[in-house]
């Protein structure tokens, strides 16, 4: 299993919106992340940067299954509304990497 950590930001103002949204995300759109091999993603927000933590079988093969899937199209042209850059799945690496872990 990979831990995966992504940064974004919110558009300015999109703070509420964000947050109404995400209060409950579309069944279809858990089932499709579970099985793409998502076991646990948490989003953390500080102002508008938004934290996330994925833990996900495979980073890459969850983002090739989900770059076309039905139930995740809507809901990114829906996030690239809120969001200050969206995700367009060009590139399957993260853009945060690990730097340093308590041993």
């Amino acid at each position: 299993m990979e831990t995966v950590a992504l940064h974004t930001r919110l558009r300015e103002g999109r703070e509420a919106d964000y947050d109404r949204i995400h209060a409950t995300i579309p069944a279809e759109l858990d089932e499709a992340l579970r099985e793409a091999g998502v076991w646990s993603w948490r989003i953390w927000r500080s102002g508008r940067e938004l934290f996330h933590l994925v833990e996900v079988d495979d980073y890459r093969a969850m983002r090739a299954c989900l770059a076309e899937h039905p139930a995740n199209v809507p809901w990114q042209a829906q996030m690239a509304e809120l969001l200050e850059v969206e995700d367009d799945y060009s590139g399957a690496e993260p853009a945060v990497r690990l730097v340093w872990e308590l041993p």
